[in-house]
């Protein structure tokens, strides 16, 4: 790294943590796309591994305030994800009425997707006064974030026929246009380990079974990561997804702050965040 950049990178750092950094959001937003580009051009391409992701959410406690605050989160990631250019899709979405998500996963495309969002995976905690009761207590909900990296050909991990259940099935989504994709919806578990995905986001049940393997091949080889750094307490087929488990804490009352408990980084513009504003807490992780 070269003095001037590492000098560069030092200034914005700094400028970050002052209060009024979020004051005039559009230099904030600047001054955060330099730093990234910045520490790129200083790390090296090696830095950020595996191009694109699956980015999955699923609510936990809380109820229906859990999957608004699912619905929150995408948004969040949607913003962030277009501010760098990044495309997103959905691979399976089970809406409620109001429209949260009980679960959702999107595929995201772009460069360096998976090496800069892999440090969200974990459970997220929303405080806030509920729209969802006459009296708007104040309530907690939880939220797992899942992300994966998009293996366009895994040869590291083969799959034995006999250890997948395969579930053809048409989606409970609305028909219309739609109506073709939603009937070729397919799961697969992993009976050995109980992983499993579910899409139906793709134009043909053959696509959509070819997504899901590649999902499934994914998430096994995460599974063998973490074994290798005996974590096998934070995959999210183990995880509660409620107090206590929390990585980040995003407080919208009755004071206004998002905190990541993993690195005490603190942020007091918790609607810049949700709308978007990330990137102190990549920076960080």
């Amino acid at each position: 790294m070269s003095a001037e950049i590492e000098k560069r990178i030092q200034e914005i750092e700094t400028a970050m943590q002052q209060a009024d950094f979020w004051n005039d959001k559009e230099q904030a937003q600047t001054l955060i796309k330099e730093l990234h580009d910045l520490k790129i051009a200083a790390e090296g391409a090696g830095a950020w591994e595996k191009g694109g992701a699956v980015l999955s959410l699923v609510a936990g406690a809380g109820g229906d305030d859990a999957e608004d605050f699912a619905r929150m989160l995408l948004e969040m990631y949607r913003k962030f994800s277009e501010g760098r250019g990044w495309g997103m899709r959905v691979l399976h979405e089970n809406q409620n009425d109001h429209g949260g998500y009980r679960n959702v996963s999107v595929e995201i495309a772009g460069k360096s997707v998976y090496g800069i969002l892999k440090n969200e995976y974990g459970v997220h905690r929303l405080v806030r006064q509920s729209p969802f009761n006459a009296s708007q207590k104040r309530q907690t909900s939880f939220v797992l974030v899942e992300i994966l990296p998009v293996l366009e050909k895994v040869t590291t991990i083969e799959l034995d026929e006999k250890d997948l259940d395969i579930t053809m099935a048409r989606s409970s989504g609305p028909g219309g246009q739609n109506v073709n994709k939603r009937e070729t919806a397919v799961r697969i578990v992993h009976t050995p380990t109980g992983l499993s995905a579910h899409v139906d986001g793709e134009r043909t049940q053959g696509a959509n079974k070819e997504k899901a393997l590649t999902i499934l091949k994914a998430k096994l080889l995460r599974k063998l990561e973490e074994e290798r750094k005996e974590k096998i307490s934070d995959l999210s087929e183990g995880q509660k997804i409620e107090w206590g488990n929390q990585i980040r804490s995003y407080v919208l009352h009755p004071y206004k702050l998002v905190k990541d408990h993993r690195t005490d980084v603190e942020v007091r513009d918790a609607e810049g965040v949700l709308e978007g504003g990330l990137e102190p807490f990549l920076h960080s992780a």
